[in-house]
């Protein structure tokens, strides 16, 4: 069973919601989440055949807000996969 915490939320953009038409998800993911752990966990959640996974990772970035106050903002790990043809996951 894939842990529950592996896969964060879904990330629902412009972009995203393109991609999802020609069969590519895009979802946060734990840091330290390797590709054949976010494929099961996926298959485990949506039901779905997955045929590929890739990851992003953003790393943390410098920011200044207003009045030189100086902040960052958070890294995370983005991953994107592919489902089997004609297949689709409901995120809404």
């Amino acid at each position: 069973m894939a842990s529950p915490f592996l896969i964060k939320k879904p990330w629902v953009t412009e972009k995203s919601t393109a991609g999802a038409e020609r069969g590519k998800y895009v979802f946060i993911v734990n840091g330290r989440a390797t590709k054949p752990e976010i494929r099961k966990a996926v298959k485990e959640i949506y039901n779905v055949e997955v045929v590929s996974v890739n990851v992003v990772n953003r790393p943390p970035k410098r920011k200044r807000f207003g009045a030189g106050l100086k902040g960052s903002q958070e890294g995370y790990r983005k991953a994107v996969v592919t489902l089997k043809d004609g297949q689709k996951i409901d995120l809404q």
